[in-house]
């Protein structure tokens, strides 16, 4: 049986992507977009403070981000 994703608010999923290379590349309105340039991969993070990620949105981040489940439970661990 899979673990469940944990609960992550906006911050937290923020410092995952800066441990997994990812820079803040600008900010309009609610939404962050952050930049890898080794592959030129691209996030774009909903900023909505002291609320967590719907696991749907978070799951298409990180698949966006080329991040696999285990990295990431990994990568927030640190």
């Amino acid at each position: 049986m899979t673990e469940k994703f944990p609960r992550v608010t906006c911050d937290q999923l923020v410092r995952v992507l800066k441990k997994a290379g990812f820079v803040e590349k600008r900010q309009k309105g609610s939404h962050l977009t952050m930049w890898r340039e080794s592959d030129k991969r691209r996030a774009t993070v909903p900023i909505h403070p002291g609320r967590e990620v719907p696991i749907g949105t978070l799951r298409g981040i990180l698949r966006d981000a080329d991040i696999s489940a285990e990295e990431f439970r990994a990568l927030l661990k640190k």
